[in-house]
């Protein structure tokens, strides 16, 4: 029984606002994001920050965000959001060692966070699933249009990000001909150099990204899934009994698992974290990250694409298999691959790219492969702080 002074909502209810409030949060979405990775601003003073630089910034049309106050007309109410845990990420800088307030666009904060690890329990519905699979669909399709406005959109995406144009490898704006195109753009060859690029026990992260390490599979599930639905056949096969092509790495409970998380505004190719040859590929349906400590059933929103790559970490070590995953997040179109089965990578070679949205690259590492991560990583994940790092950064080595 609902207590006194409370309103019941059942799941009929529910579609029509909620489609019109996901609909708003699409066509708006792509307005400056709440946060610009600055240093830690208090929530009001970081909303006052955003709310002058959105005056200056239009994207797709959007005049402002003010719409946002339909949301949230109350300050204190918006303060104590972003105080809640996922309304906000902070991030630990490896360069500098300052923690900031990371930047993501509202229709991620919101769809993402708010809704997604808010334990309402609509979430569970399976018109909602299919309301934000939809959703994906629509805003998909916005970022492949062509037209006079992409070049200005593009040009709004780097002001708001601030992105250094002399890392673009085309850096001539009109030769993009959909901001998907610019989304999964490529940087020049130096813009990410590659940690003892010759040194095979050394391994670096595949990702522009906010990396979470754990030295064994046991302690990911202490610290990151709370034990619930992860596993590593079903992270690698889809519970698929009859699979057998990743079996040296899913049956490995002491394998050592990175989680890279990317932004929207970060560059969105991935690269090797090893040396060595490509196995099989296989997609499959996936596990949000950013969800799957809930008990939530929206895993079926995304999907998910597994690299089996036979990677050389030094004498002995020379044809070790570990599975490099690549999921797709909310609103991301597609993921693609530069390799095929039976090519040669090297250390820091492009694997493949994420079209628009916020996505997560996840690697396993068999027990066998020696493969311990840097202490500092380790560290910041214990305390449940992701660490921003970028392609070519070593994150591990094989231990002697």
């Amino acid at each position: 029984m609902a207590n006194a002074g409370t309103t019941t909502i059942l799941p009929e209810q529910l579609g029509k606002p909620l489609e019109e409030s996901l609909d708003h949060l699409v066509e708006n979405s792509n307005t400056v994001s709440w946060g610009e990775g600055k240093d830690v601003l208090a929530p009001s003073e970081q909303r006052a920050q955003d709310d002058a630089q959105s005056d200056a910034v239009h994207s797709h049309g959007a005049k402002s965000r003010k719409w946002i106050k339909k949301f949230f007309p109350s300050e204190e109410t918006l303060d104590k959001l972003f105080a809640m845990e996922h309304m906000g990420n902070f991030v630990i800088d490896r360069t500098t060692g300052k923690k900031i307030f990371e930047t993501m666009p509202i229709y991620v904060r919101v769809g993402m966070h708010l809704l997604f690890v808010s334990g309402c329990s609509y979430m569970s519905y399976s018109s909602v699933e299919k309301l934000l699979e939809n959703q994906s669909i629509k805003q998909g399709k916005i970022y492949d249009q062509t037209g006079p406005e992409v070049k200005e959109h593009i040009e709004s995406f780097i002001k708001t990000y601030d992105l250094p144009l002399e890392e673009l490898l085309v850096k001539d704006l009109d030769q993009y001909p959909t901001f998907n195109s610019f989304f999964s753009r490529r940087l020049v060859p130096t813009a990410r150099p590659i940690t003892s690029p010759s040194d095979p026990s050394i391994v670096i992260s595949p990702a522009d990204c906010r990396m979470t390490v754990f030295n064994t599979v046991d302690q990911a599930k202490q610290l990151w899934i709370k034990g619930k639905q992860f596993t590593l056949p079903s992270l690698l096969t889809g519970d698929d009994d009859t699979e057998t092509r990743f079996k040296e790495v899913q049956n490995d409970s002491t394998a050592a698992v990175s989680v890279a998380r990317l932004a929207p505004q970060d560059y969105h190719r991935f690269h090797s974290p090893v040396e060595g040859v490509v196995g099989d590929i296989k997609d499959i349906h996936a596990v949000n990250p950013q969800a799957i400590n809930e008990d939530l059933n929206v895993f079926t929103l995304n999907k998910r694409s597994v690299m089996l790559i036979h990677a050389n970490f030094g004498p002995g070590r020379e044809s070790v298999p570990i599975a490099f995953v690549a999921i797709g997040a909310m609103l991301v179109g597609s993921i693609g691959w530069s390799k095929k089965p039976g090519d040669k990578v090297l250390k820091g070679e492009e694997l493949g790219w994420f079209q628009y949205g916020g996505s997560t690259t996840i690697t396993v590492f068999p027990s066998k492969s020696g493969v311990a991560f840097d202490d500092d990583l380790v560290k910041n994940s214990e305390n449940g702080m992701e660490t921003l790092v970028r392609v070519g950064m070593e994150m591990g080595k094989v231990k002697q």
